[in-house]
């Protein structure tokens, strides 16, 4: 049965899988998520519809009494096999406070059953009894109050108060001598209410614990492929609001399988800004610019940024017959020969996001090499400064991008075909870039890499702000719907085996994270 607490918190994490270390206060996050007021109630309904089936078939401890009832005399009397039956949600509501969140619930329907018996014993005669008895509850008012902090490199889950409260019991017993029912009724409804009510704070206290376990074994990064991982750390501890819940994380992208550190970079207090139209979606991700240039740094240094070109959508670019007409040296010296090109960033690319768009400069040398009888041949080298822009998207969990090229600027490094006219290196260069460097950028850039997004949930509806330095995703969340169909339960129990893969060191393990 899954835990209905773990599922409230799956959801306040649903923008990220977000696990950490303890901080000083000027660490700065560079990714947020705020999980807003319509959040919190789409994780109360699965919270309050999850309790509610683990209540059902709740077993209460036996109650045990002696008596003294007028005229018969002291009566030993047992109430056994109490357990709680047809549980129905009448109303709930959760709202977020300074110190946590409050999650309350009415329920209505509520049953109990259970077995009686009873003895008495005289110098004279033994008598005993029993029966069976059905108990409706009128009226059951269930709350907890939560909070959370950032504790030696784990959210540290606590429950601030708990309680259970039944207004009256009606309780009809079957069997035995009438004459012991009122005396039975009297000395036991206050004793089964309190019981009852025990019993279910306890079971909610039960799931706090298992919870905060969970907490402490989530992973800290998460695997993006063999050289990237997001660095997921906490960032300071959550912020509680009166309609949000606010979690902020580290962001960086570090290099796979290597242990998350901690980000000490400050840059100065981080305000949250309020996508256009997006008031009232479940979830908020702000992702500030330095992510980007993380993930750029990383590849930059691991060699990744550089590729040989040898096919292209129009294969006939890469042969020098296409370039006779303007550039005739290179053919004249190499006619009809197929070419590849090399194209290595010289440094990392720079990422500047802007009110309304994303920039980003490139670096590059760009060799051009002739495939001549069993050899390559280099005949010249450009240097490029290439400045391109585009916006973001979101396509299932991933967010993507697509750029067009908006400058650049060159120079001849080098050339063993001569010295080439400036006009001529500018009208090749576009048609490469135009033509080849900038379709093959957006093919890996609509791709995107994967928000952090446990499995099992999708972002639907995103709305996108591209803000002064961050990116803003604002959208509602939803189950996917091959997993829908058979339930919480199910979810639950699979985010958990993810995590327990994860936690024994797997970061290769795409179930981490869902595209």
């Amino acid at each position: 049965m899954g835990n209905p607490l773990l599922l409230l918190l799956l959801l306040f994490l649903l923008g990220v899988l977000m696990f950490s270390t303890t901080c000083p206060a000027a660490a700065s996050p560079h990714i947020s998520a705020v999980v807003s007021q319509s959040g919190l109630d789409f994780a109360k309904d699965l919270l309050v519809s999850q309790a509610a089936e683990t209540l059902e078939h709740l077993s209460v401890p036996d109650i045990e009494r002696s008596v003294s009832i007028p005229v018969i005399g002291t009566v030993s009397m047992v109430a056994s096999g109490i357990v709680l039956e047809g549980v129905s949600v009448a109303n709930s509501t959760v709202a977020a406070g300074d110190t946590g969140v409050v999650v309350s619930a009415t329920f209505s329907g509520v049953n109990l059953t259970m077995e009686w018996s009873y003895s008495y014993s005289s110098w004279v005669v033994t008598i005993s009894d029993s029966g069976n008895a059905s108990i409706q509850v009128e009226g059951m008012d269930v709350g907890v109050s939560m909070g959370m902090k950032n504790e030696k490199g784990s959210l540290k889950l606590f429950v601030i108060e708990c309680g259970c409260y039944m207004k009256d019991l009606d309780i009809t017993l079957n069997g035995g001598s009438s004459w012991f029912y009122q005396g039975f009724i009297d000395a036991f409804s206050n004793h089964i209410r309190s019981s009852v009510e025990n019993a279910i704070t306890n079971k909610i206290m039960e799931g706090a614990s298992k919870l905060d376990l969970f907490l402490e074994k989530l992973p800290k990064e998460i695997y993006v492929d063999e050289v990237a991982a997001m660095n997921v750390t906490f960032v300071n501890d959550p912020l509680f609001k009166s309609s949000s819940v606010e979690f902020d994380i580290d962001g960086l992208f570090i290099p796979s399988g290597k242990t998350a550190v901690r980000s000490y970079m400050h840059s100065g207090d981080i305000k949250f800004a309020t996508p256009l139209g997006g008031c009232s979606r479940m979830l908020w991700l702000s992702l500030d610019e330095d992510v980007f240039n993380s993930i750029s740094a990383l590849y930059f240094k691991a060699g990744l940024l550089q590729h040989m070109v040898d096919k292209v959508p129009d294969q006939f670019l890469l042969n020098t017959a296409s370039w006779r007409f303007l550039i005739p040296r290179l053919y004249r010296k190499y006619p009809d020969k197929n070419m590849v090109l090399n194209i290595s960033a010289i440094s990392p690319p720079s990422v500047k996001i802007n009110v309304g768009r994303i920039d980003a400069t490139v670096d590059l040398d760009v060799t051009v090499n002739i495939l001549a009888i069993g050899d390559i041949v280099p005949v010249a080298c450009i240097s490029l400064s290439v400045d391109v822009s585009g916006g973001a998207s979101v396509s299932g969990n991933n967010l993507a991008g697509r750029v067009g090229l908006d400058y650049f600027s060159f120079t001849l490094k080098w050339s063993d075909i001569g010295k080439l006219h400036t006009g001529i290196v500018q009208s090749v260069m576009r048609i490469f870039l135009k033509s080849l460097f900038v379709p093959y950028v957006n093919s890996y850039l609509e791709q995107g890499f994967p928000l952090p997004i446990i499995k099992g949930f999708i972002i639907s509806d995103a709305y996108i702000l591209i803000s002064h330095s961050r990116i803003i995703v604002s959208s509602d969340v939803a189950f996917i719907e091959t997993m829908k169909k058979p339930g919480i339960k199910q979810v639950y129990e699979q985010v958990s085996a993810d995590m327990a893969i994860m936690h024994d060191g797997n970061h290769h393990e795409a179930s981490s994270i869902s595209s």
